[in-house]
This record gives C-alpha cells, sequence and structure tokens, in this order.
C-alpha cells in the first residue's frame, strides 16, 4: 500500500489558499463514502501520521447501522484505526458553496487493523499484485449509467425524471438523442469541467434508453487507478447534480417500467512493457483472452453479489433488456455478460456487462481480476461464444433473488481463497443483516398485494 507523501498536501494548501474545509473520505464495501470533515490546519498531521477512524466504519450497512456479530464492533470496543491518504485524491469540491476540498484515505495494513481487512481497496490491492507476480498487469475502464431526478417527488411520492434545460419533463427519449444532451448541457458542462480539474479522464456522453438517463465513459487505464477514478467520478457526478437542483441515482432499477442502469466493466491484461496480451486480428482475441473468459463464466454465481449487492438489483434481470441473463460470451454481441468487442487488434479485451451501478467498484473489480487469474491458472475453455440473441440461446440462467447469491458467495472456497476469508466474514455478516432489515419492512406493495386479498 503505497500513501501519499506529505509534499502533495503542502502543495495543494500553498496552490488553494482559500480551501477551509477538507472531506475524509474512505469507501465502504457497500460503495458509501463515510469519514469526517475537517479544517484546514489538521490535514497535515493526516498525510503525516494517518487519521483515526472508528474500527465501526467498515462493518456498516448500507443505512448505516452497526452490525454487531461483524466483529468490528463489541468484539474490538470499537477501537480507532489509522487511515493514510492516496496518492492524487486531494481535489477541490466545486459545487460546495464553501470552499471544500476532499481527500480519500484506505486503512493502513497493520495501523489500520482490524478495519483493514474489511477495506475493499485493499481486496482490489491484493488481487492486482497477484497477477503482477505472474507478470499480468491488468488494465480496465468503467462505463456507468446514472439517472438524472429531481430533487422533489411527483404528486404521488415517486422519483421523477429532472426537469429539461427548457423546463419540461422528459417523458420519453431518444437513444444516442442528441437533443437530450443538450437538454441537460449546462450539467454536463459542469460535469466535464470538475472532472478535468481532478484528473478524471470523462470522455463519450451517451443519452440512454429512458428519460433522464445518461452514460460517460471513463478512459482505460491501470486498473487500481481506474476504480479510484470510478469512485471519485460518482461523487462528482452526484454533486454537480445537487448543484444543479438535480438528484443522480445509481440504483440498479429505480423505474419498474424503465431501463435499469449498469455499469460495464472493461479488462484486458497487459505486460510489463504495456503491450496488450489479448491484442489479436482474430476477434474472440487470444488464447489468454479465452481463458479469462473461462474463469470469469466459472466463477459468475458465486461472485454476483459483488455485482449485484442489493435487493434492488436483481430487478435490473429482464429479458430483452441489454442486461445479462446467463453466463454466456459472445463477439461484438450485446445479448451476452461478457462481450468482446469489435475494433483493431491491439485494442482487444473484454466488456463485463453484469455489475449493476450500485456495485463497488473495487469489488467488483476485484471479483473479475481474481476469476479471470484462476481461468488463466488453469488454462480453462470458455467453449464457443454465443452466436445470435443470447437471451433466446441461454440453457442456464443467472439467480435472481438475493438470498441466493448470499449463500453461494458464502459457500464459495474460491472466494475465500481470492478475496480473503477475514474480507468475506465481516461483508457477509453486514449483506445478512441488511437482508433481514429488508425482508421485516412491510411497505406499499406488501398492502396493495395483499391487505385486501390474503
Amino acid at each position: 500500500m503505497h500513501f501519499a507523501p506529505l509534499e502533495q498536501a503542502k502543495g495543494f494548501l500553498a496552490d488553494n489558499p482559500d480551501i477551509d474545509l477538507i472531506e475524509l473520505f474512505i469507501l465502504d464495501a457497500n460503495g458509501v463514502p463515510r469519514g469526517k470533515l475537517l479544517h484546514r490546519d489538521e490535514l497535515l498531521a493526516v498525510y503525516e501520521s494517518g487519521r483515526p477512524l472508528p474500527s465501526t466504519i467498515l462493518g456498516l450497512t448500507l443505512n448505516g447501522d452497526d452490525v454487531e456479530n461483524s466483529g468490528l464492533v463489541w468484539d474490538v470496543g470499537d477501537i480507532d484505526c489509522r487511515a493514510y491518504p492516496l496518492a492524487g485524491s486531494l481535489v477541490r469540491l466545486p459545487w460546495r458553496r464553501v470552499p471544500t476540498a476532499a481527500v480519500q484515505v484506505s486503512m493502513h495494513p497493520s495501523e489500520g487493523l482490524p478495519a483493514s481487512v474489511a477495506d475493499p481497496r485493499h481486496v482490489l490491492l491484493r488481487t492486482i499484485e497477484a497477477l503482477k507476480a505472474d507478470g499480468y498487469h491488468p488494465v480496465m475502464a468503467c462505463e456507468l449509467e446514472f439517472y438524472l431526478l429531481d430533487q422533489q417527488r411527483d404528486a404521488h411520492g415517486r422519483p421523477q425524471p429532472a426537469l429539461d434545460n427548457d423546463g419540461g419533463r422528459p417523458r420519453a427519449t431518444q437513444v444516442y438523442g442528441l437533443r437530450e444532451l443538450e437538454q441537460i448541457e449546462p450539467f454536463l458542462a459542469d460535469l466535464y469541467a470538475a472532472c478535468k480539474a481532478q484528473g478524471i479522464p470523462a470522455r463519450t456522453a451517451i443519452s440512454e434508453y429512458a428519460p433522464g438517463q445518461v452514460e460517460i465513459t471513463l478512459e482505460h487505464g491501470d486498473a487500481l487507478a481506474a476504480m479510484d477514478q470510478a469512485v471519485r467520478y460518482k461523487r462528482l457526478v452526484k454533486g454537480i447534480a445537487h448543484a444543479h437542483g438535480m438528484q443522480a441515482c445509481f440504483m440498479a432499477k429505480p423505474f419498474s417500467h424503465l431501463a435499469g442502469t449498469g455499469m460495464h466493466m472493461h479488462l484486458s491484461l497487459a505486460d510489463g512493457e504495456g503491450n496488450n496480451l489479448f491484442a489479436s486480428s482474430d476477434p474472440a482475441g487470444t488464447p489468454l483472452l479465452r481463458q479469462a473468459v473461462a474463469g470469469m463464466l466459472r466463477h459468475l454465481h458465486e461472485s454476483l453479489l459483488l455485482f449485484c449487492p442489493n435487493a434492488n438489483s436483481f430487478r435490473r434481470f429482464q429479458a430483452n433488456s441489454y442486461a445479462p441473463l446467463a453466463p454466456t460470451w459472445g463477439v461484438d454481441n450485446r445479448t451476452v455478460s461478457l462481450r468482446v468487442p469489435g475494433g483493431p487488434a491491439n485494442s482487444r479485451h473484454v466488456e463485463h456487462r453484469i455489475c449493476g451501478a450500485d456495485a463497488n467498484p473495487y469489488l467488483a473489480a476485484a471479483a473479475i481480476l481474481a476469476a479471470s487469474h484462476q481461468g488463466i491458472r488453469q488454462q480453462l475453455d470458455p467453449g464457443a461464444p454465443v452466436q445470435g440473441n443470447g437471451y433466446a440461446q441461454a440453457t442456464e440462467h443467472l439467480p435472481t433473488d438475493w438470498l441466493t447469491v448470499l449463500d453461494a458467495l458464502e459457500q464459495s472456497a474460491w472466494a475465500r481463497e481470492a478475496l480473503g476469508e477475514a474480507f468475506l466474514g465481516v461483508y457477509l455478516k453486514v449483506k445478512r443483516a441488511e437482508y433481514r432489515q429488508f425482508m421485516a419492512e412491510v411497505g406499499e406493495q406488501d398492502w396493495r398485494w395483499y391487505l385486501h386479498q390474503a
């Protein structure tokens, strides 16, 4: 684990004399940023000797509740664990009224115990180091879809698309529509400017399949750096949207009748000189690429919770929706789960299409890379790629409920070895606590279905 040097903080403070406050945050296993708001004069000490954070900060449910059997609460007395800043993460937050910066931290491997075992960034780092030890340098990119919603609910208390630039409410959309992008031009302009200022390589913007649904691609690069960028990009999108009177929503399926939101992960492996080891004039890639695909397919079921971590995540899986339904792969085919896009030979890579936008990028990437690595080590064969309609040809389907994938991850010997038994112990206890809370809640759907009929 390489943390940021003190000189980065000194240089930032010298270049930004107006900054008064600093948000210090760490990303938990649910992808929720948690932390503290510091004053300017506290920053240098964080770089010199870290910042104590309670052990419980990495053992909370999505709603912020302690999970008492996680091993991070009473068993250790909610002990302070030291976290240190990540290099390049100290940036301005352009949407804040008071001049404010943010710095991302991660638990120190030894000073951060016991919470460091639950730090999702550590899980990804260990996975990358294992690949590099075998001569493979993972290159990744992240495509995140999201909805732009109004901060105000409609008359029935339901979320609704944000107002267009011309003041209207979008009721339909044209996929790849340019007018739809023009209508959110002020938001996009501020977002691209903020991404540039923070060094986040935001590229193509696309109007997706529903009113207010957008995708912006991030450029590929070193896998750990790419996931760091995805985490900070998500915060930027939410912050800029809020400044424009909107809410950016990364829920996997916010509307039953509209498209879900995914997080497509792009993967290739390079050698020590940066040459793409998947590069091939064959559209299906090199044998190494196919072995990686085979590993991802073999372990898809048991790693699905890391791609689809919430009850809502599984509402996205619907036929003919461009969301995956089966452990399938294909060449330039968007009806499969693992797609090898077309393009020049040196750009050959795998597009992993399974994750919802609600997944933690660190954990999703770790599961993808660990499964790929095993496929390569065991020289697995993915079988023939699917041609044509992958939905119609599927002979096996992915699980579509939360409890099944919880059980699958818990029973996986591969996951314990690949991701770490200590991490999985905390993570599964958190997700089971969420499952119990979710299933115990009675709401509108129960009343519609059962109040008069049961």
